[in-house]
């Protein structure tokens, strides 16, 4: 008795621990703050309720099954003959096809529907950021403003954000959970994402892809301010910093491998240095064609039309 009690303690203390520890996790996919990321939460739930119609029937007929068939109840039939039924033939089979068509169709239209590159349609008009991946650290430049940041990034709610992403070097993944998309940053090509913040606040940008030992350092803040005259001051806020990025030595300097990077501030960046990166890795390929590689890859593979942002209240 005295060692069924202790197991019986332990196991309602471990229960108790996981409550504890779980309740500070904050689940940021389920928490969206962007048009993106809501219609892909939208799509988890679609997907995870679908699958729940398999799962928990049979979570249930375990129980049910065990219970019927223990040693104790007499009264259960035994028939250890029995070998088929076609009404549980057509239930095995069926269900589960229905399910997996439905999810088929929801799959091809959400693809189209939240391609990366198809641009939000809005009357306001776009901001550009380019994003280069770094050795660990992330590199935003804003062509329009003429300025730069690393690990941090500000942008007005409810506009569009055209972000260019390039890697220089290791292949790397762009991430902010709470606007919605993730995709790949690598060297000598350029990739897409279209996003745009619904509500005003400090969002957590990560690396979603393991690139070396400062992998786990390599975060950014993307802050969407409440208005457009809140994102012009912290343009000028970064249009006063001392430091600049005007020619390829400052960005090589830059660029030296470093973990934990702190935010900094650019007041001027060299016009090309984005392309230059992506340049660089292509060697005499680039002069044969002015469209970037990633692009020609993602038009070979994917067409699409403009999506709306369903920012409309």
């Amino acid at each position: 008795m005295r060692r069924k009690s202790y197991i019986k303690s332990i196991g309602i203390f471990s229960l108790f621990a996981a409550m504890v520890m779980l309740s500070g996790c904050d689940t940021v996919l389920m928490d969206p703050k962007g048009a993106i990321g809501v219609e892909q939460k939208k799509l988890i739930l679609t997907a995870t309720g679908l699958m729940l119609i398999v799962v928990i029937p049979v979570i249930f007929m375990t129980f049910a099954f065990a219970w019927k068939f223990r040693a104790s109840n007499k009264n259960a039939a035994y028939t250890p003959n029995w070998s088929h039924s076609n009404k549980i033939e057509v239930v095995v089979w069926s269900v589960p096809i229905i399910i997996i068509a439905i999810l088929a169709v929801i799959t091809w239209r959400t693809s189209h529907e939240l391609d990366p590159y198809k641009p939000l349609v809005s009357d306001k008009k776009p901001i550009t950021i380019e994003v280069i991946s770094l050795d660990w650290k992330w590199l935003f430049i804003y062509p329009e403003q003429g300025i730069a940041t690393v690990n941090e990034l500000a942008f007005p709610t409810h506009v569009p954000l055209n972000f260019k992403i390039t890697s220089n070097s290791v292949m790397n993944s762009f991430f902010i959970p709470q606007l919605g998309g993730q995709i790949y940053a690598m060297a000598g090509m350029q990739t897409k994402l279209h996003l745009i913040a619904n509500e005003a606040g400090k969002y957590k940008g990560i690396s979603g892809s393991y690139s070396g030992e400062g992998f786990s350092g390599m975060k950014f803040t993307a802050i969407a301010t409440p208005t457009e005259a809140d994102f012009n001051r912290w343009v000028a806020q970064v249009k006063a910093s001392p430091h600049t990025l005007n020619n390829t030595d400052d960005f090589d300097k830059l660029a030296q491998p470093s973990e934990n990077n702190p935010v900094d501030y650019f007041s001027s960046v060299k016009p090309a240095l984005f392309k230059e990166t992506i340049n660089k890795f292509m060697g005499d390929m680039h002069m044969h064609s002015s469209e970037p590689m990633g692009d020609k890859m993602h038009q070979s593979i994917h067409k699409g039309e403009q999506v709306h942002t369903g920012t409309e209240e």
